[in-house]
């Protein structure tokens, strides 16, 4: 069996899971704003059934994706080395800006489930302007990294 193909097999999929969850949370949270001008019960209503969602989708969807994607990377990390033999594409520039990449994925991550109780508090500042308007924050950082890791780019 080429274990390298299944790793990296298995982190694609991890990762998609965890992009579109992360694409489809800001729309969530997007849809709860809009709730805030409109009228009880009806409001009160909808943001509920909009939070259990957005609670769920990070519960459920999104946390175990990332945990998933980030074991999958490491092992493919490892099987890239050689078993830990030759870590010199670890410094290569478009492995640099992969990690940079993942970095920034695991802080919008983190942004969003703080503002996930953020929003479920009421202490939320942000507008469903603001929510569509970095809803693809995610995919711009995927670009980034899949292609930096599929083209292996370096500085002649």
């Amino acid at each position: 069996m080429n274990w390298y193909d299944l790793a990296r097999g298995l982190h694609i999929l991890a990762v998609i899971a965890w992009m579109a969850g992360m694409l489809f949370l800001p729309r969530l949270y997007a849809y709860d704003a809009e709730q805030n001008g409109k009228p009880e019960p009806l409001k009160s209503e909808m943001q509920s059934l909009l939070r259990l969602w957005q609670a769920r989708l990070l519960r459920i969807i999104i946390n175990p994706a990332m945990t998933l994607a980030l074991v999958f990377g490491a092992w493919l990390f490892w099987l890239r080395s050689g078993g830990g033999a030759d870590w010199s594409f670890a410094h290569q520039p478009w492995m640099i800006a992969k990690l940079i990449g993942i970095l920034l994925l695991f802080g919008w991550h983190g942004f969003l489930a703080g503002q996930r109780k953020r929003i479920a508090a009421g202490t939320s500042k942000y507008s469903s302007r603001f929510w569509r308007m970095t809803n693809e924050i995610p995919f711009v950082i995927a670009i980034v990294i899949v292609l930096s890791a599929t083209t292996e780019w370096a500085f002649s």
